[in-house]
């Protein structure tokens, strides 16, 4: 038996006798098979190469998601308790070799959300294709966290009760002009438009996005009352009643977080209301590497902390925080859902090594929602202090 066989062993034993309600088989680079843990084995896990095994124990979640990717890791089964075994902390804490720190490093100042960096970025993640969306998300072709009223809610109607969610934390009113900070395929202004009959401005610098917007308001009828601009949110100019941005936050990076904060100040009207519907953290977090690298460029989740403070720096007063979680795991479990159903399609579009990438990065985020450190808030505030508002929330549930 090789030295690194039996140190990798010894890791998954150790992994086992922390969690003992995990049941796993592995199968190793060399044909042999170990079990861990006692009962039916939930998942197994197949490395092909030794390489693959050594670049999981160096590289962390980095290394087992380029091998997992590359199809050097095989997994069988139930992949939701693989990632849930995954955080335990004598994984977490191993070690990264250097070459893995300097890749880190490097990759973090070669997508610093510089306005140019920043259009690169976000074309990674979203200039896939309008094809290869329309395969998982819904017809509102909303691509953020939806909001599940009922446990057997369609993803589409998930996706309509949190604009409509949205709307009532927002007061909107016929008279209303609404910015939407990262627009996104137009879904949030379309929908403000058709039931409340506002006036909105939304911005993206996503290519397909911005074209797929236009001619929605188009079909919709609603050039008039809504405008789509493929431009960076540090150059939107304006005094609007109410703000908006949804699933854009995370795209912005530390860095540049205080200057998007100032941006939204700047964006919002007097006593004016906003809401920011943003991934966070309790606390401060590493930068999550493999998801930065490989799903979105740039990408950084702040912590409840930051958000507040930097909003409260700015004289917004936060009205209202909530944590939807859970909807989000539940709406990753629905993409999820339809990427495994329409693989086939999505493998002609995009590419088996693509196909895996996304696959496992909306595994690994629903497990984190559900079992680790991922939160999804719903941040209301006012420019300034508003008197006017509702004493109680029951203005979103009648």
């Amino acid at each position: 038996m090789s030295q690194f066989k039996k140190i990798t062993q010894d890791i998954l034993r150790k992994l086992s006798n922390n969690v003992p309600q995990a049941s796993f088989s592995v199968i190793f680079w060399d044909g042999t098979k170990e079990n861990y843990g006692a009962g039916t084995p939930q998942f197994i896990l197949n490395f092909k190469t030794e390489n693959a095994a050594k670049r999981m124990i160096s590289s962390g979640s980095l290394g087992f998601g380029e091998e997992y990717i590359d199809g050097n890791i095989l997994v069988e089964g139930d992949i939701d308790k693989l990632l849930q075994l995954g955080s335990d902390p004598s994984l977490q804490n191993l070690k990264l070799s250097l070459g893995t720190k300097i890749n880190i490093l490097f990759h973090h100042f070669k997508t610093l959300n510089t306005l140019i960096n920043s259009k690169k970025n976000i074309s990674h993640s979203y200039d896939l294709g309008n094809d290869y969306f329309k395969l998982f998300l819904d017809k509102s072709m909303t691509y953020s966290c939806a909001y599940f009223r009922k446990e057997n809610d369609t993803l589409e109607q998930a996706q309509l009760q949190k604009y409509e969610h949205i709307c009532r934390k927002l007061l909107l009113k016929k008279e209303d002009t609404l910015i939407d900070i990262g627009s996104g395929w137009g879904g949030m202004l379309v929908y403000a438009a058709k039931n409340y009959g506002i006036k909105g401005v939304g911005c993206t610098i996503s290519k397909e996005q911005y074209e797929y917007s236009k001619e929605l308001t188009k079909k919709e009828g609603l050039e008039n009352r809504v405008t789509f601009l493929f431009e960076d949110y540090r150059n939107m100019k304006g005094n609007f009643s109410k703000l908006v941005s949804i699933g854009m936050a995370e795209h912005v990076g530390k860095k540049y977080f205080p200057m998007f904060i100032k941006t939204i100040k700047s964006l919002t009207r007097l006593e004016g209301i906003g809401l920011l519907h943003t991934m966070g953290h309790e606390f401060d977090m590493p930068e999550e590497v493999f998801t930065s690298k490989y799903l979105f460029p740039g990408y950084y989740v702040p912590s409840l902390a930051e958000i507040v403070n930097l909003l409260g720096k700015n004289g917004l007063t936060i009205t209202d925080v909530e944590n939807l979680r859970l909807h989000y795991a539940k709406t990753l479990d629905e993409w999820t859902n339809q990427i495994k159903e329409h693989s086939e399609k999505i493998k002609t579009i995009i590419g088996e090594r693509l196909l895996r990438l996304w696959y496992l990065g909306f595994k690994a985020a629903s497990v984190n929602f559900r079992y680790g450190t991922s939160r999804l808030y719903q941040i209301t505030f006012t420019n300034g202090l508003n008197n006017s508002l509702p004493l109680t929330r029951e203005y979103l549930y009648t």
